[in-house]
């Protein structure tokens, strides 16, 4: 039984490390650890670099420089804002600032505070003729006004907690 972060690591390490490289170990090792956490914290990350006896800063680094890594928890609902051409001409850019607005998410920040959503911005999600679109979790909404995106964070708020 894995009772802490330490020990997930220890145990992710011992299934997944050779030791025979251990820079070549440390995505693979720090992608496991975060699908287990949700995401990388300090004490993990901490734990990587002393199991694989690199310095602390290549584990931060590598944490930081890819973006598929987070340090902060995600919220329980993931939106997904297209920022492609389509929605960027149909107005996206109006939409997004409504969504942060009304999630009262501040700049540099990407989860709301009651930590119910989480929004990404992507290039494309391949829905160009509903532009402008958004994704909530797996389903797709499209041909979006400000407008609409109270109602539809509104049906995700109201859902039970164990849905």
């Amino acid at each position: 039984m894995i009772e802490t972060e330490i020990d997930l690591v220890e145990e992710l390490c011992v299934e997944h490390c050779n030791g025979v490289n251990p820079e070549a170990e440390l995505i693979p090792l720090l992608q496991k650890l975060q699908d287990s956490l949700g995401y990388l914290t300090k004490t993990s990350l901490l734990t990587v670099a002393e199991r694989l006896r690199v310095p602390p800063s290549k584990v931060f680094g590598v944490a930081t420089f890819y973006h598929q890594f987070r340090l902060r928890p995600q919220g329980k609902h993931i939106i997904t804002v297209c920022r492609g051409t389509a929605c960027h001409v149909a107005g996206v850019t109006n939409v997004y600032e409504e969504l942060m607005k009304l999630l009262h998410i501040t700049p540099h920040e990407d989860t709301s505070p009651d930590g119910l959503f989480t929004v990404h911005q992507v290039r494309c999600i391949g829905a160009c003729s509903l532009a402008p679109v958004i994704k909530v979790d797996d389903r797709v909404y499209g041909r979006l006004d400000q407008e609409r995106l109270g109602d539809i964070l509104g049906s995700f708020r109201e859902q039970r907690p164990d849905e």
